[in-house]
């Protein structure tokens, strides 16, 4: 009598498992399923968080409103907010805005934001107004990364000191056995010790990196978490921004996430095992902000 009565309770608790559709999986380095609060508490306890993000994907953006809002309580007073999306150059208008000083129009017209500002980054801007939080735009003006990509880091030669500002102090240095970069030398059929071609392009890479990671460590302070979001290729395999941050602070506490996407989520697959501290899985039929 006792098993027909459980036969009920068993038989919806496997419906709803076979009905399950998770928007998204945690996973550590190594493969092993991880709690969001597990990577949280990870999380409050570096010195900086890389976020890597696929740009367009919806699941990654509302995660990182979450750990931003919940590392804002957690660290009351102590986060800093990094960004990609915003080049060095329009740093006083982010400063601007998070003071109130520009209102959405103006500060949209005059920052040149990315085409999914609206639905992917303004809502951690607003937090970041809410909350007092520093917010510090990280990226190289993005005219300098062009030129670097058509004609190497010898472009920059010539740049005025106010405008040399706005990078990472040059010349830089560039490990080329790097995985990001050694794989972008395959993806554009090039040697990265080539003179030209390939060589130029991850120089260029390399600019961007180095110039968030010097902006990453000049925007914090001593017992702050700085919480930055980038396209996951900069961050992955703990080289890019995480190379450079190693380079000049050896002892800074680091942790990464990758945003990766599967057609199954149950486990993470070998070729993303390694990639980051944790894994943000996505399903590949995930809906796209572009």
């Amino acid at each position: 009598m006792r098993r027909l009565f459980l036969l009920p309770i068993l038989l919806s608790l496997l419906s709803f498992r076979t009905d399950d559709r998770p928007a998204y999986r945690l996973y550590t380095a190594a493969g092993k399923a991880a709690s969001y609060d597990r990577m949280l508490k990870e999380l409050a306890e570096a010195d900086v968080v890389l976020f890597g993000e696929q740009h367009n994907d919806p699941i990654a953006h509302w995660l990182q409103l979450q750990v931003a809002r919940d590392l804002a309580q957690r660290k009351a007073g102590q986060l800093v907010l990094g960004l990609e999306m915003f080049e060095r150059d329009v740093q006083p208008l982010v400063e601007q805005y998070n003071t109130g000083e520009l209102d959405d129009k103006a500060f949209e017209e005059q920052s040149r934001p990315w085409p999914n500002y609206a639905t992917d980054y303004k809502p951690l801007l607003q937090l970041a107004r809410q909350n007092k939080l520093r917010v510090a735009g990280t990226n190289v003006p993005r005219r300098y990364a062009s030129q670097v990509a058509k004609g190497s880091l010898t472009a920059l030669d010539n740049l005025p000191p106010s405008e040399r500002e706005w990078l990472v102090p040059l010349p830089i240095a560039i490990d080329y056995t790097l995985p990001g970069y050694a794989n972008m030398a395959k993806m554009f059929g090039g040697d990265a010790h080539d003179g030209a071609g390939a060589q130029n392009i991850i120089q260029a890479q390399a600019l961007k990196d180095a110039t968030m990671a010097h902006f990453i460590l000049k925007s914090r302070q001593p017992g702050q978490l700085l919480l930055h979001l980038n396209g996951s290729y900069h961050s992955d395999n703990y080289d890019g921004i995480y190379w450079y941050l190693r380079q000049a602070e050896p002892k800074l506490r680091i942790r990464t996430i990758s945003t990766i996407s599967q057609e199954q989520l149950g486990k993470l697959e070998k070729e993303h095992l390694r990639k980051a501290d944790f894994v943000l899985v996505v399903p590949a039929d995930m809906t796209k902000t572009y």
